[in-house]
């Protein structure tokens, strides 16, 4: 089938009206390595400076509208905090996205959190995690993203089998503090900084994870928290066909969990990732799935990273969404090989950023957020303003 190209044009606004890419707050924020990092002039150092910041980008990309809020470095006062964050909602025309416990940076957790062999660090993690569930009621949000970097270093020297059952118990009594429109999001990741056994180490464990946890819970796939080679879009279909799949921390890397901006080294993937997302849609699946980025540069700039990251992900979406796939499906029917492949992969080769900049324009956007934010000098007065002060940030997952 031929499209015409007000068809085409009418599906490629249709696709970037859908589609919502949620933005971390520590994305803004001065954050590197485990050496060190390099401080930003114009990085964000209060909560008032990300959501002015995140406002910034949704202004520019029109696909932003939440942001995702990190417990200890953005809620320090737990749901005390909730009534100032409300404010700067209304103020800035964010809303807050997923609430993210922080289960790595105490003490504490030097041997784990909700696997820690001793019962009492456990139950602190425990009632972080219900802290956390708290503050996402009181500020109306959804998701609950839970990443722990549990594990051990050396063989022998903890219970594997005794820690899975620790984490059980513990989601359990999460789950059933969810209120009826929460849900609760287990991210895996194979290792780092745990490097003999990770506890949610892969999409397997966490599917049986939130299985355990309860019907409200989801699995979480991070881009960059899994093996060279490994087939990402097979985890996704398979999460689809499943039920399972509540939503998406996008980045790139070239090596492991690099958090490099999206589509940097390998925009194929996120390609075929968006096909299988499509392609349950369209197969009559329900997909309700959050989109968000995760990743935070100590050597581009905050801001541009982030909608450079954005503008890609609308772009591989848009392409994505461009792929005739009632020829395809009839392609691999007949199993068309090199036709199947060929068509599959011209969407991939459109260049889409013609159709993109017409949807931005008819949006009432300009038709290149990258340009428009450097004319606008917004980074610029930013750096003036903040000066050189350093987040309170150290290290992010």
């Amino acid at each position: 089938m031929t499209m015409t190209e007000s068809a085409i044009q009418d599906l490629a606004f249709k696709a970037l009206d859908s589609f919502k890419i949620e933005i971390p707050s520590w994305g803004f924020a001065n954050t590197g390595t485990r050496f060190g990092k390099f401080v930003q002039a114009a990085a964000a150092s209060t909560i008032e400076e990300k959501f002015a910041d995140a406002a910034e980008v949704n202004r520019l990309t029109g696909a932003t509208p939440t942001m995702a809020l990190h417990v200890l470095w953005d809620l320090p006062n737990g749901v005390r905090d909730a009534a100032e964050v409300r404010g700067l909602e209304r103020q800035y025309g964010i809303r807050s996205g997923s609430i993210n416990p922080n289960l790595f940076q105490d003490q504490d957790y030097k041997y784990g959190s909700l696997c820690n062999p001793s019962a009492e660090i456990r139950e602190r993690a425990l009632d972080h995690m219900l802290d956390s569930i708290e503050i996402g009621k009181a500020l109306g949000t959804r998701d609950i993203s839970l990443w722990m970097a549990d594990g051990s270093n050396y063989p022998g020297t903890q219970s594997i089998r005794k820690r899975i059952g620790w984490l059980e118990e513990a989601l359990r009594t999460c789950h059933e503090q969810l209120s009826p429109n929460q849900r609760l999001l287990v991210e895996y990741k194979p290792f780092e900084p745990a490097f003999y056994h990770t506890d949610i180490a892969d999409w397997g464990m966490s599917s049986h994870f939130a299985r355990a946890a309860g019907p409200q819970a989801r699995v979480l796939v991070d881009t960059g928290h899994h093996y060279s080679a490994q087939n990402i879009e097979q985890i996704v279909a398979w999460l689809l066909h499943t039920g399972l799949l509540g939503g998406f921390h996008f980045n790139d890397r070239r090596y492991a969990d690099d958090d490099l901006t999206l589509g940097s080294i390998d925009p194929y993937q996120i390609f075929r990732i968006f096909h299988e997302m499509h392609a349950a849609a369209m197969d009559g699946l329900s997909v309700d799935v959050a989109y968000m980025i995760d990743q935070s540069h100590n050597l581009k700039g905050k801001i541009e990273a982030m909608v450079q990251t954005v503008v890609t992900a609308q772009e591989l979406y848009l392409k994505a969404a461009l792929i005739d796939r009632e020829r395809l499906a009839e392609l691999q029917q007949s199993c068309d090989l090199v036709a199947a492949e060929e068509l599959y992969r011209g969407a991939f080769w459109l260049d889409v950023r013609p159709l993109a900049a017409a949807w931005r324009e008819a949006r009432g956007l300009k038709a290149d957020p990258l340009a428009a934010l450097r004319e606008s000098g917004y980074v610029e007065r930013a750096g003036r303003e903040r000066g050189s002060r350093s987040s309170a940030v150290s290290s992010y997952a």
